[in-house]
C-alpha cells in the first residue's frame, strides 16, 4: 500500500509460458479450477469453430474438448451451478446472422447455456452436458453471481445490439436459478432495465462495492459511458450510477461513443477508488475516472483523465482496445490495471498501469506482452502467492485476425510488497 511519501514503484516482471499455439480462432478466456485439484485451469473459445476447450494446469497444459457445435459462442463466465463444488461453464451464443457482424443479430439467437462439469477424474472423451438457460437477441456478455440476494445463483445477460438497429435500446435481463437445474426447460427471466442502455460491450462483476453488503454488482461499458449497476435492497430496485460519459469526440468520424470495457480498482481501503476504461466501443483511448469533490461534467463525483491513445480508428471506426483488468499484481494492497490490445502492431499486447498519484492523474506504465490479446484471465497458476495472468489472441473474422493466435500464461516475477 502507498505510504505518505507515495507508492513504491516495483517494475512488473512476467515470464510467458505458451499453453496453446496456432489457434484457428480466439476470443474468450477464463481461469477457474475445473478439476478440483486446487489449481486454476483455463477454458476458452473463438467465435468461428463453435468449440469449447479447457486446459488442465500442469505439464504441457493438456487440452480437452468440452463441447462442439455451439454456433458462434461469444461471452462466458463460470459458476457452481449445481452446488456440487465444481465450476461449470456458462456461454452465450448465436449472436450474429449470416453477415457475421453487429449489423445483423440473429433474431432467434442470443442464447445462454450452462455446461455441466462431469467432475474428476476428467477423461479425454468426456463431453459436458449442455443445459439451456434462456435468451435475448444480441446477447454478448453474461455475468453469474448473487446480485439481489445470496441464496440462489443469478445470471445477468447483456445484449450488445438489437434486431431493430445497432444502436437501439437494449434489455438488460436476469435469469434466476430454478430448483432443479437438470430438468428445468429454462430459467425464470426478469427484465432489469429496457429503457436506458445502448450497445453494451463490457460488463464486469464486482463484489464489495455495495456499502454494507457482500452481494455482486456490475460495471457496464456502453454508449452511455461507464455505469455502476446494483440492486438496492432498502429501495427494492435496481440503481444506475453514472461514472462517466466516455469518449465523445470521435462520434462524427466513427459513429461510436461512450465506453467499450471497464473495471474498478482498489487503492487502500477504497474498493472503487478508480475506474479504468477502454473507450469507445473497440476503442483506441484509455481513460481513468477518479473520485472528485467538485462533481464535474463527466458524472457526479468523478473526474476523467485521458491516459493514452493507441493509434487511429480503422476504416470501420474501431481501435485496438478490448478489455480492462484491475488486480494487485505487486502485492502492495493497491490494484494495478491491465489493458488488452488486439492489434495490429504496435497497438497490441498488454499494457500495465500503476497509480503514482491517481487523484492527479499520474500513472506509470509498461508493456508486459506484445502479442495480440482479446481477453485476460487472472489467477495464481503456480501457487506461489503471486497473481499471474493469461491471455488469448483476438482472431475473429470480419473484425481482426491475429497473425499468431495463442494462449499464454504470464507468470508473475514482480517483487512483492
Amino acid at each position: 500500500m502507498a505510504d505518505d511519501e507515495g507508492p513504491r514503484i516495483r517494475p512488473p516482471a512476467f515470464t510467458p509460458e505458451v499453453v496453446a499455439d496456432r489457434l484457428r480462432d480466439g476470443y474468450w478466456l477464463e481461469a477457474p479450477d475445473l478439476d478440483g485439484d486446487g489449481r486454476p485451469d483455463l477454458f476458452g473459445w473463438g467465435l468461428r469453430l463453435g468449440e469449447v476447450y479447457w486446459y488442465q494446469n500442469g505439464e504441457g497444459w493438456p487440452r480437452r474438448l468440452v463441447a462442439d457445435g455451439i454456433h458462434m459462442p461469444v461471452g462466458g463466465d463460470f459458476a457452481d451451478v449445481t452446488g456440487d463444488g465444481s465450476a461449470d461453464i456458462l456461454v452465450c451464443y448465436e449472436l450474429y446472422g449470416p453477415i457475421g457482424t453487429i449489423v445483423d443479430p440473429d433474431p432467434e439467437g442470443g442464447k445462454i447455456d450452462w455446461l455441466e462439469n462431469p467432475g474428476s477424474p476428467h477423461k479425454d472423451e468426456d463431453r459436458w452436458k449442455r443445459h439451456y438457460v434462456g435468451r435475448a437477441t444480441g446477447m454478448h456478455r453474461l455475468r453469474a453471481g448473487y446480485f439481489t440476494q445470496t441464496e440462489r445463483l443469478e445470471i445477468i445477460g447483456l445484449p450488445i445490439v438489437a434486431e431493430e438497429d445497432v444502436h437501439a435500446v437494449l434489455p438488460v435481463v436476469m435469469f434466476t436459478r430454478p430448483d432443479d437445474v437438470h430438468t428445468a426447460p429454462e430459467w425464470e427471466r426478469t427484465v432489469i432495465d429496457d429503457t436506458h442502455f445502448r450497445m453494451i460491450h463490457g460488463a464486469e462483476k464486482k463484489k464489495g462495492l455495495i456499502p454494507g453488503s457482500d452481494r455482486d454488482s456490475l460495471l457496464l461499458a456502453s454508449d452511455e459511458g461507464v455505469t455502476w449497476l446494483y440492486y438496492d435492497n432498502d429501495r427494492a430496485e435496481w440503481v444506475r450510477e453514472l461514472v462517466g460519459t466516455g469518449e465523445l469526440t470521435q462520434f462524427e468520424q466513427t459513429g461510436f461513443k461512450g465506453s467499450g470495457d471497464v473495471n474498478a480498482g482498489r487503492l487502500g481501503n477504497d474498493a472503487m477508488a478508480y475506474v479504468a476504461a477502454v473507450e469507445p466501443f473497440h476503442g483506441n483511448t484509455v481513460a481513468v475516472y477518479t473520485r472528485s469533490t467538485d462533481g464535474g461534467p463527466e458524472g457526479t463525483g468523478w473526474r476523467r483523465t485521458l491516459l493514452d491513445v493507441y493509434g487511429d480508428p480503422n476504416e470501420s471506426g474501431e481501435g485496438p482496445g478490448h478489455q480492462i483488468v484491475c488486480a494487485d499484481f505487486d502485492g502492495d494492497g493497491d490494484d494495478e490495471f491491465l489493458v488488452a490490445l488486439r492489434g495490429p502492431w504496435p497497438w497490441q499486447g498488454v499494457v500495465y498501469y500503476k497509480a503514482v498519484d491517481a487523484a492527479n492523474g499520474v500513472w506509470a506504465k509498461w508493456r508486459v506482452s506484445d502479442e495480440s490479446v482479446a481477453r485476460i484471465a487472472t489467477a495464481d497458476f503456480t501457487g506461489d502467492g503471486r497473481l499471474d495472468f493469461a491471455t488469448i489472441a483476438y482472431s475473429v473474422q470480419n473484425y481482426y485476425v491475429a497473425d499468431e493466435a495463442r494462449i499464454v500464461v504470464h507468470h508473475n516475477r514482480t517483487e512483492q510488497g
